[in-house]
């Protein structure tokens, strides 16, 4: 079961994917279990962050852009051969809100960190934030889960960033790499398995349908080896 909580903008009107039990919800925070599993995606506003959180959850993909202060949704998964949740945080494309995006990083076990593909800016400004992540994890960072995702790929016309590009970044960051696209939903299921696959600490299971995800190699330094799966 996934259930979104807003805790800033209205994510809108949606339908539920088919395979993903959906429940709407305006209530108050819930508080946060000690099995929780907590993904945090950041990025500038505008390149597609709740696009890809939306299609994963809810199979679901809008056109209008809806400014988001912070989101999170939750979803079942299997964690050690027992019950926990995926909590995925939706982060600001805002930089007037440093102390939540501390906060976001202190509590986050892996990270999706997205850019546009077809804005270079929007790479730069992930810098900084790759940054507080380093300053604030430190020699722990390296037994985290950490993506650089380009988003928007289907936008051919409009790319500024190379894959090429991006991939280097990745390289230099220590981090894995991949390209998406939410409106088509290229790659949106592979990005959040093979997030959960980079986790060396738990065996967590990510199974969409009922039908296991197939592996997908993704270029970088970090070997994956840990199976993941959503129930």
């Amino acid at each position: 079961m996934v259930t979104p909580k807003s805790n800033g903008a209205s994510t809108g009107s949606m339908q539920a994917s088919p395979n993903v039990a959906v429940t709407a919800s305006c209530s108050v925070r819930m508080p946060e279990q000690s099995n929780d599993y907590r993904v945090v995606v950041f990025g500038a506003g505008g390149v597609g962050k709740s696009s890809l959180v939306l299609r994963f959850v809810k199979g679901t993909f809008r056109e209008s852009y809806i400014p988001t202060i912070e989101d999170t949704y939750r979803q079942v998964i299997s964690c050690n051969k027992n019950i926990c949740t995926l909590q995925i945080t939706d982060t600001t494309g805002s930089h007037q809100f440093p102390a939540m995006q501390r906060l976001s990083i202190s509590k986050g076990h892996a990270f999706i960190l997205v850019y546009s593909v077809t804005s270079k800016q929007s790479l730069e400004e992930l810098k900084p934030i790759w940054e507080v992540i380093r300053e604030m994890k430190g020699a722990d960072l390296a037994t985290i889960p950490v993506m650089l995702v380009g988003n928007k790929c289907d936008e051919v016309e409009n790319r500024e960033v190379a894959a090429s590009e991006g991939e280097a970044e990745a390289n230099r960051w220590g981090c894995n790499f991949m390209e998406t696209s939410a409106k088509t939903n290229h790659n949106v299921k592979e990005l959040f398995q093979e997030l959960l696959n980079m986790e060396k600490n738990r065996n967590i299971s990510l199974d969409l349908g009922g039908k296991k995800s197939g592996r997908q190699k993704i270029p970088g330094p970090n070997k994956l080896k840990e199976k993941c799966s959503v129930m």
